[in-house]
């Protein structure tokens, strides 16, 4: 059986408004507009993951990996002044985060896993979990 409503243009114009407004990220004109940016490739023995974050300091990167789940988090602080003078002509502040979450296809060793940042860019060197192979047991 087929599901059969309405349609209102004035009412359905303001949900999507609305949906919309609260839905999509706020952006000030003049402020950037960080994310973070990845690529992700593996070989027998690890993943290598280079994920770009221009203009944070490595401080306030922070990433966490749980089995084959990886979370990169930064805090964005952008501070501007501008002065002619003594006079104070504009002043601008942006703090925020951004984040982003995965899932690898296999376990991380956690202990073995490394990261760097250079030039806006985080490296990350996951070596894979190495797993146990499955044992047939003999049954007496």
């Amino acid at each position: 059986m087929a599901n059969i409503s309405r349609y209102h243009p004035a009412r359905d114009a303001l949900d999507d408004l609305v949906r919309g407004f609260f839905m999509q990220p706020v952006h000030f004109e003049g402020q950037p507009e960080v994310q973070i940016r990845m690529d992700v490739s593996e070989d027998d023995k690890s993943y290598q993951v280079h994920a770009e974050i221009p203009g944070v300091k490595k401080e306030d990167i922070h990433v966490n990996v749980e089995g084959n789940q990886v979370s990169i988090s930064a805090e964005v602080k952008n501070e501007k002044e501008v002065k002619e003078g003594e006079k104070l002509l504009r002043s601008e502040r942006y703090y925020g985060s951004v984040s982003r979450t995965f899932a690898l296809g296999q376990d991380v060793d956690e202990s073995a896993a490394q990261a760097k940042y250079k030039d806006g860019v985080l490296e990350l060197t996951l070596p894979k979990k190495v797993v146990a192979s499955a044992r047939k047991l003999v049954i007496q």
